[in-house]
């Protein structure tokens, strides 16, 4: 039960966070939005878990809204590696649990982008890059693209690696996952997947079907905050990205 209801604190912390960065991309809110959230929630323990399943996400209003970087925001998610250490040496499935590896890659991607944004050492804060992914696509495609969709917040300007050629090798794979998601009225999963196309769109990869009205569709349809921060992030992909370089996005 004490487990339980731990999940259940660290989801409605993770939302409330979802919300606030989904304001602050659109340009509302606070401009320490990271920082508020844990210095005003009742849960300390639970806020900062909630910073690390938002994870990257909570600097999407830097990298595609041009707003700066506030430096207690960047303490924040600092201090969320110091309360609960990123596991390290974490081996792709089948050899170990999914749950683990999919954690560690984003937290190899806030870290990475923590430290491109604040242009400065992160106090010891670190995240290995985990074992590689399975290649894209293929016969398993269904699966393999939901498991991209937890990947989504890596699906971010700023960020390359291993994940991100797996999503240009199976432009395909993505675009059968996210229609098949919404075909199913899995908005959460679709969204999700949808973040991968309009990143590989960005990129100037080409794809099977046109990602803008996919976006829409699943925007008008969809609920809850952090399905409407995967939209939302999704769509300033898809409009195009600030043209300043990290280290000039961090405030005081």
């Amino acid at each position: 039960m004490t487990g339980d209801r731990s999940r259940t604190s660290y989801q409605v912390s993770a939302a409330g966070l979802a919300r606030r960065t989904l304001g602050a991309l659109q340009g509302a809110g606070s401009t320490a939005m990271v920082a508020e959230h844990v210095e005003r929630s009742p849960d300390p323990g639970a806020a900062l878990a909630a910073v690390r399943i938002v994870g990257a996400d909570a600097f999407a209003p830097a990298l595609l809204a041009g707003a700066a970087l506030h430096a207690r925001d960047a303490e924040a998610v600092a201090l969320s590696f110091t309360a609960l250490p990123a596991a390290g040496g974490v081996p792709a499935p089948p050899d170990g649990p999914e749950a683990a590896w999919l954690m560690a890659w984003r937290d190899w991607a806030t870290v990475t982008l923590l430290t491109a944004l604040t242009g400065r050492d992160t106090d010891g804060v670190t995240a290995e890059p985990p074992a590689a992914p399975a290649a894209g696509g293929g016969a398993d495609w269904a699966s393999w693209s939901v498991r991209m969709g937890q990947l989504c917040t890596l699906a971010l300007p700023g960020l390359d690696g291993p994940v991100h050629e797996a999503a240009r090798r199976a432009p395909l794979a993505l675009a059968r996952g996210a229609t098949r998601a919404t075909l199913r009225r899995d908005y959460p999963t679709a969204a999700r997947i949808a973040r991968w196309l309009a990143w590989l769109h960005a990129e100037g990869v080409g794809l099977p079907l046109d990602p803008a009205p996919l976006v829409e569709h699943i925007a008008l349809m969809a609920a809850g905050d952090r399905t409407a921060l995967d939209t939302a992030i999704a769509r300033r992909t898809l409009t195009g990205r600030p043209a300043h370089e990290p280290s000039d996005r961090t405030g005081t």
